[in-house]
Protein backbone atom coordinates (compact mmCIF):
# COMPACT_ATOMS: atom_id res chain seq x y z
CA UNK A 1 0.00 0.00 0.00
CA UNK A 2 1.42 3.36 -1.02
CA UNK A 3 1.11 6.33 1.31
CA UNK A 4 -1.10 9.10 -0.06
CA UNK A 5 -2.00 12.68 0.77
CA UNK A 6 -5.78 12.64 0.73
CA UNK A 7 -8.27 15.50 0.95
CA UNK A 8 -11.75 14.43 2.07
CA UNK A 9 -14.86 16.52 1.42
CA UNK A 10 -17.82 15.59 3.60
CA UNK A 11 -15.57 13.94 6.15
CA UNK A 12 -17.41 15.44 9.12
CA UNK A 13 -20.59 13.42 8.50
CA UNK A 14 -21.58 9.92 9.55
CA UNK A 15 -19.87 8.00 6.74
CA UNK A 16 -17.07 10.53 6.52
CA UNK A 17 -15.90 10.00 10.08
CA UNK A 18 -15.51 6.30 9.46
CA UNK A 19 -13.63 6.92 6.22
CA UNK A 20 -11.29 9.39 7.92
CA UNK A 21 -10.54 6.93 10.72
CA UNK A 22 -9.79 4.15 8.26
CA UNK A 23 -7.47 6.30 6.14
CA UNK A 24 -5.58 7.51 9.20
CA UNK A 25 -5.27 3.94 10.45
CA UNK A 26 -3.82 2.94 7.07
CA UNK A 27 -1.08 5.55 7.47
CA UNK A 28 -2.17 8.13 4.91
CA UNK A 29 -1.77 11.88 5.36
CA UNK A 30 -5.39 12.98 5.61
CA UNK A 31 -6.90 16.46 5.31
CA UNK A 32 -10.57 16.90 6.24
CA UNK A 33 -12.08 19.97 4.58
CA UNK A 34 -14.78 21.75 6.55
CA UNK A 35 -16.51 25.11 6.50
CA UNK A 36 -16.33 25.26 10.33
CA UNK A 37 -13.09 24.02 11.84
CA UNK A 38 -14.11 24.83 15.42
CA UNK A 39 -17.34 22.88 15.13
CA UNK A 40 -15.49 19.68 14.27
CA UNK A 41 -12.36 19.91 16.44
CA UNK A 42 -13.28 16.54 17.97
CA UNK A 43 -11.90 14.94 14.80
CA UNK A 44 -8.42 16.01 15.82
CA UNK A 45 -8.27 12.99 18.12
CA UNK A 46 -7.35 11.08 14.96
CA UNK A 47 -3.55 11.09 14.95
CA UNK A 48 -2.05 13.17 12.17
CA UNK A 49 -5.37 14.35 10.76
CA UNK A 50 -5.39 17.94 9.48
CA UNK A 51 -8.66 19.85 9.75
CA UNK A 52 -8.68 22.59 7.13
CA UNK A 53 -11.31 25.30 6.87
CA UNK A 54 -12.48 25.59 3.27
CA UNK A 55 -15.58 26.55 1.34
CA UNK A 56 -15.74 23.84 -1.36
CA UNK A 57 -18.20 25.94 -3.36
CA UNK A 58 -15.52 28.62 -3.77
CA UNK A 59 -13.26 27.47 -6.64
CA UNK A 60 -10.23 29.50 -5.47
CA UNK A 61 -10.58 28.34 -1.87
CA UNK A 62 -10.86 24.73 -3.03
CA UNK A 63 -7.91 25.08 -5.39
CA UNK A 64 -5.71 26.30 -2.52
CA UNK A 65 -6.96 23.60 -0.14
CA UNK A 66 -5.98 20.80 -2.52
CA UNK A 67 -2.38 21.94 -2.90
CA UNK A 68 -0.02 19.01 -2.38
CA UNK A 69 -2.76 16.37 -2.49
CA UNK A 70 -2.62 13.38 -4.82
CA UNK A 71 -6.06 11.99 -3.92
CA UNK A 72 -9.51 13.48 -3.31
CA UNK A 73 -12.53 11.73 -1.81
CA UNK A 74 -15.94 13.39 -2.18
CA UNK A 75 -18.56 12.28 0.34
CA UNK A 76 -20.70 15.41 0.25
CA UNK A 77 -24.42 14.76 0.02
CA UNK A 78 -27.79 15.90 1.35
CA UNK A 79 -31.00 13.93 1.85
CA UNK A 80 -33.27 16.98 1.64
CA UNK A 81 -33.10 20.54 0.38
CA UNK A 82 -34.59 23.75 1.73
CA UNK A 83 -36.80 24.23 -1.30
CA UNK A 84 -38.65 21.71 -3.45
CA UNK A 85 -37.45 22.37 -7.01
CA UNK A 86 -34.21 20.35 -6.93
CA UNK A 87 -31.88 23.37 -6.91
CA UNK A 88 -30.40 22.43 -3.55
CA UNK A 89 -29.69 18.87 -4.68
CA UNK A 90 -28.13 20.05 -7.94
CA UNK A 91 -25.85 22.45 -6.07
CA UNK A 92 -24.72 19.93 -3.42
CA UNK A 93 -24.30 16.99 -5.80
CA UNK A 94 -23.93 17.95 -9.47
CA UNK A 95 -22.45 21.44 -9.34
CA UNK A 96 -20.07 20.76 -6.46
CA UNK A 97 -18.81 17.57 -8.09
CA UNK A 98 -18.17 19.39 -11.36
CA UNK A 99 -16.15 22.03 -9.48
CA UNK A 100 -14.14 19.40 -7.59
CA UNK A 101 -13.32 17.46 -10.77
CA UNK A 102 -12.22 20.67 -12.51
CA UNK A 103 -9.85 21.54 -9.66
CA UNK A 104 -8.52 17.97 -9.59
CA UNK A 105 -7.75 18.21 -13.31
CA UNK A 106 -6.08 21.58 -12.87
CA UNK A 107 -4.02 20.40 -9.89
CA UNK A 108 -2.93 17.19 -11.61
CA UNK A 109 -4.49 15.07 -8.86
CA UNK A 110 -4.17 11.36 -9.63
CA UNK A 111 -7.04 9.66 -7.78
CA UNK A 112 -10.69 10.56 -7.14
CA UNK A 113 -13.22 8.54 -5.12
CA UNK A 114 -16.85 9.61 -5.15
CA UNK A 115 -19.89 8.61 -3.09
CA UNK A 116 -23.10 8.32 -5.09
CA UNK A 117 -26.29 6.30 -4.48
CA UNK A 118 -28.04 3.24 -5.85
CA UNK A 119 -30.43 4.08 -8.70
CA UNK A 120 -28.70 7.39 -9.43
CA UNK A 121 -29.76 8.43 -12.93
CA UNK A 122 -29.49 11.94 -14.39
CA UNK A 123 -32.15 11.37 -17.03
CA UNK A 124 -34.63 9.01 -15.39
CA UNK A 125 -34.02 9.22 -11.63
CA UNK A 126 -37.20 8.94 -9.59
CA UNK A 127 -36.41 12.00 -7.45
CA UNK A 128 -34.37 15.20 -7.46
CA UNK A 129 -31.98 13.39 -5.13
CA UNK A 130 -31.37 10.49 -7.53
CA UNK A 131 -31.23 12.70 -10.63
CA UNK A 132 -28.68 15.04 -9.03
CA UNK A 133 -26.58 12.06 -7.93
CA UNK A 134 -26.72 10.82 -11.52
CA UNK A 135 -25.65 14.24 -12.80
CA UNK A 136 -22.62 14.09 -10.51
CA UNK A 137 -21.67 10.68 -11.91
CA UNK A 138 -22.04 11.97 -15.47
CA UNK A 139 -19.78 14.93 -14.70
CA UNK A 140 -17.10 12.58 -13.43
CA UNK A 141 -17.25 10.21 -16.40
CA UNK A 142 -17.34 13.00 -18.98
CA UNK A 143 -15.03 15.60 -17.47
CA UNK A 144 -12.29 13.73 -15.60
CA UNK A 145 -9.02 14.24 -17.44
CA UNK A 146 -6.85 11.39 -18.67
CA UNK A 147 -4.66 11.63 -15.57
CA UNK A 148 -7.51 11.49 -13.04
CA UNK A 149 -8.42 7.92 -12.14
CA UNK A 150 -11.91 7.82 -10.63
CA UNK A 151 -14.01 5.27 -8.76
CA UNK A 152 -17.70 5.66 -7.87
CA UNK A 153 -19.50 3.97 -4.97
CA UNK A 154 -23.26 3.43 -4.89
CA UNK A 155 -24.41 2.24 -1.45
CA UNK A 156 -27.83 1.15 -0.29
CA UNK A 157 -28.90 2.58 3.07
CA UNK A 158 -25.82 2.74 5.33
CA UNK A 159 -26.21 1.71 8.97
CA UNK A 160 -24.12 2.01 12.11
CA UNK A 161 -24.22 3.76 15.45
CA UNK A 162 -25.30 7.36 14.82
CA UNK A 163 -26.68 6.74 11.32
CA UNK A 164 -29.43 8.89 9.86
CA UNK A 165 -31.82 6.10 8.85
CA UNK A 166 -32.23 3.38 11.46
CA UNK A 167 -31.78 5.75 14.38
CA UNK A 168 -34.34 8.14 12.88
CA UNK A 169 -36.94 5.40 13.00
CA UNK A 170 -35.91 4.51 16.55
CA UNK A 171 -36.58 8.12 17.55
CA UNK A 172 -40.01 8.03 15.91
CA UNK A 173 -40.85 4.75 17.59
CA UNK A 174 -40.10 6.25 21.01
CA UNK A 175 -42.96 8.72 20.65
CA UNK A 176 -45.49 7.16 18.25
CA UNK A 177 -47.65 4.21 19.33
CA UNK A 178 -48.90 4.01 15.74
CA UNK A 179 -46.49 4.55 12.84
CA UNK A 180 -48.02 5.30 9.41
CA UNK A 181 -45.41 4.09 6.92
CA UNK A 182 -45.07 5.28 3.33
CA UNK A 183 -43.97 2.74 0.72
CA UNK A 184 -43.82 -0.18 3.20
CA UNK A 185 -42.75 -2.60 0.46
CA UNK A 186 -39.76 -0.54 -0.69
CA UNK A 187 -36.71 -2.77 -0.55
CA UNK A 188 -33.26 -2.11 0.90
CA UNK A 189 -30.02 -4.04 1.45
CA UNK A 190 -28.50 -2.18 4.44
CA UNK A 191 -24.71 -1.98 4.35
CA UNK A 192 -22.51 -1.52 7.42
CA UNK A 193 -20.64 1.79 7.49
CA UNK A 194 -17.33 0.11 8.39
CA UNK A 195 -17.68 -2.09 5.28
CA UNK A 196 -18.19 1.03 3.15
CA UNK A 197 -15.07 2.68 4.60
CA UNK A 198 -13.05 -0.50 4.10
CA UNK A 199 -14.19 -0.81 0.48
CA UNK A 200 -13.06 2.74 -0.25
CA UNK A 201 -9.73 2.15 1.43
CA UNK A 202 -9.15 -1.05 -0.56
CA UNK A 203 -10.04 0.65 -3.84
CA UNK A 204 -7.34 3.29 -3.45
CA UNK A 205 -4.42 1.12 -4.48
CA UNK A 206 -6.16 -1.21 -6.91
CA UNK A 207 -5.54 -0.32 -10.53
CA UNK A 208 -8.53 -2.42 -11.56
CA UNK A 209 -10.89 -0.18 -9.56
CA UNK A 210 -10.22 2.86 -11.78
CA UNK A 211 -13.22 3.68 -13.95
CA UNK A 212 -15.44 1.24 -12.01
CA UNK A 213 -18.77 1.90 -10.28
CA UNK A 214 -19.25 -0.34 -7.23
CA UNK A 215 -22.66 -1.13 -5.77
CA UNK A 216 -22.45 -1.61 -2.00
CA UNK A 217 -25.08 -3.75 -0.29
CA UNK A 218 -25.37 -5.88 2.80
CA UNK A 219 -26.03 -9.62 2.59
CA UNK A 220 -29.82 -9.47 3.00
CA UNK A 221 -32.72 -7.57 1.40
CA UNK A 222 -35.56 -6.24 3.58
CA UNK A 223 -38.78 -4.39 2.91
CA UNK A 224 -39.09 -1.06 4.70
CA UNK A 225 -41.81 -2.51 6.93
CA UNK A 226 -39.57 -5.46 7.83
CA UNK A 227 -36.78 -3.05 8.74
CA UNK A 228 -39.00 -0.87 10.92
CA UNK A 229 -40.43 -3.97 12.62
CA UNK A 230 -36.90 -5.14 13.45
CA UNK A 231 -35.91 -1.69 14.71
CA UNK A 232 -38.96 -1.67 16.98
CA UNK A 233 -38.16 -5.14 18.33
CA UNK A 234 -34.51 -4.34 18.99
CA UNK A 235 -35.48 -1.03 20.61
CA UNK A 236 -37.95 -2.72 22.94
CA UNK A 237 -40.99 -1.07 21.31
CA UNK A 238 -44.28 -2.55 20.16
CA UNK A 239 -45.93 0.02 17.90
CA UNK A 240 -48.63 -0.64 15.38
CA UNK A 241 -47.07 -0.17 11.93
CA UNK A 242 -49.58 0.74 9.23
CA UNK A 243 -48.52 0.68 5.59
CA UNK A 244 -50.03 3.66 3.76
CA UNK A 245 -51.41 3.49 0.21
CA UNK A 246 -49.51 5.77 -2.15
CA UNK A 247 -52.24 8.42 -2.22
CA UNK A 248 -52.13 8.91 1.54
CA UNK A 249 -48.34 8.61 1.58
CA UNK A 250 -48.05 11.44 -0.95
CA UNK A 251 -50.31 13.60 1.24
CA UNK A 252 -48.18 12.76 4.29
CA UNK A 253 -45.01 13.71 2.41
CA UNK A 254 -46.53 16.95 1.08
CA UNK A 255 -47.47 18.05 4.61
CA UNK A 256 -44.06 17.14 6.00
CA UNK A 257 -42.35 19.21 3.30
CA UNK A 258 -43.12 22.15 5.58
CA UNK A 259 -42.05 20.57 8.88
CA UNK A 260 -38.72 21.98 10.17
CA UNK A 261 -35.92 19.56 9.43
CA UNK A 262 -38.06 17.64 6.90
CA UNK A 263 -38.15 14.22 8.59
CA UNK A 264 -39.90 13.02 5.43
CA UNK A 265 -40.51 14.82 2.14
CA UNK A 266 -42.05 14.47 -1.28
CA UNK A 267 -38.59 13.86 -2.70
CA UNK A 268 -37.98 11.10 -0.12
CA UNK A 269 -41.27 9.51 -1.18
CA UNK A 270 -40.21 9.57 -4.82
CA UNK A 271 -36.86 7.95 -3.95
CA UNK A 272 -38.78 5.15 -2.22
CA UNK A 273 -40.58 4.28 -5.45
CA UNK A 274 -37.44 2.45 -6.63
CA UNK A 275 -35.77 -0.35 -4.69
CA UNK A 276 -32.35 0.39 -3.15
CA UNK A 277 -30.81 -3.01 -3.87
CA UNK A 278 -27.75 -4.10 -5.82
CA UNK A 279 -27.77 -5.75 -9.23
CA UNK A 280 -26.41 -9.27 -9.06
CA UNK A 281 -23.89 -8.78 -11.85
CA UNK A 282 -22.54 -5.44 -10.55
CA UNK A 283 -19.16 -5.35 -8.75
CA UNK A 284 -19.61 -4.78 -5.04
CA UNK A 285 -18.04 -5.34 -1.64
CA UNK A 286 -16.69 -8.80 -2.40
CA UNK A 287 -14.91 -7.49 -5.51
CA UNK A 288 -12.94 -5.33 -3.05
CA UNK A 289 -12.33 -8.23 -0.64
CA UNK A 290 -14.91 -7.03 1.90
CA UNK A 291 -17.25 -9.58 3.44
CA UNK A 292 -20.67 -7.90 3.93
CA UNK A 293 -21.72 -7.61 7.58
CA UNK A 294 -25.30 -8.61 8.47
CA UNK A 295 -27.52 -5.97 10.01
CA UNK A 296 -28.45 -8.44 12.76
CA UNK A 297 -24.81 -8.68 13.84
CA UNK A 298 -24.53 -4.98 14.67
CA UNK A 299 -27.81 -3.07 15.06
CA UNK A 300 -29.38 -4.93 18.03
CA UNK A 301 -26.48 -3.93 20.29
CA UNK A 302 -26.75 -0.18 19.70
CA UNK A 303 -30.55 -0.07 19.48
CA UNK A 304 -31.34 -2.11 22.59
CA UNK A 305 -32.38 -0.25 25.77
CA UNK A 306 -29.62 -0.16 28.42
CA UNK A 307 -28.98 -3.43 30.28
CA UNK A 308 -31.33 -5.37 28.03
CA UNK A 309 -30.61 -8.13 25.53
CA UNK A 310 -33.41 -8.32 22.98
CA UNK A 311 -34.76 -11.88 22.60
CA UNK A 312 -33.92 -13.57 19.32
CA UNK A 313 -30.84 -11.43 18.59
CA UNK A 314 -27.12 -12.26 18.76
CA UNK A 315 -26.98 -10.53 22.17
CA UNK A 316 -23.57 -10.28 23.77
CA UNK A 317 -21.63 -11.18 20.63
CA UNK A 318 -23.35 -8.40 18.70
CA UNK A 319 -22.69 -5.99 21.54
CA UNK A 320 -19.00 -6.82 21.54
CA UNK A 321 -18.74 -6.46 17.77
CA UNK A 322 -20.59 -3.15 17.66
CA UNK A 323 -18.51 -1.78 20.52
CA UNK A 324 -15.32 -2.84 18.75
CA UNK A 325 -16.46 -1.16 15.54
CA UNK A 326 -17.28 2.04 17.41
CA UNK A 327 -13.82 2.10 19.00
CA UNK A 328 -12.03 1.63 15.69
CA UNK A 329 -14.15 4.15 13.76
CA UNK A 330 -15.32 7.25 15.64
CA UNK A 331 -18.48 7.80 13.60
CA UNK A 332 -21.00 8.29 16.36
CA UNK A 333 -22.50 11.64 15.41
CA UNK A 334 -25.52 12.09 13.12
CA UNK A 335 -24.88 12.36 9.41
CA UNK A 336 -24.55 15.86 8.02
CA UNK A 337 -22.87 14.98 4.77
CA UNK A 338 -24.11 11.73 3.24
CA UNK A 339 -27.01 9.22 2.91
CA UNK A 340 -27.18 6.46 5.20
Amino acid sequence: MSKRTIAVLGGTGFIGRHVLARLVRDGHDVIALTRSRERHRDLLVLPGLRLLECDPYDALDLHQALEGCDTVINLVGILNEKGRDGAGFRAAHGELTRRVVAVCNDRGIERFLHMSALRADAANGASHYLRSKGEAEDHIRQEAGAGLLWTIFRPSVVFGRGDGFIERFRSLLRTLPVLPLARPNARFAPVFVTDVATAMAHALDRAESAGVTYQLCGPRVYSLKELVTLIARWSGRRPKIIGLPDGLARMQAAMMDYVPGKPFSTDNFRSLTVHSICEKEAPGLRALDVQPTPLEAIAPAYLAPPHRVVPGTPGASASNRASSASRSDPGSSPSDSQRS
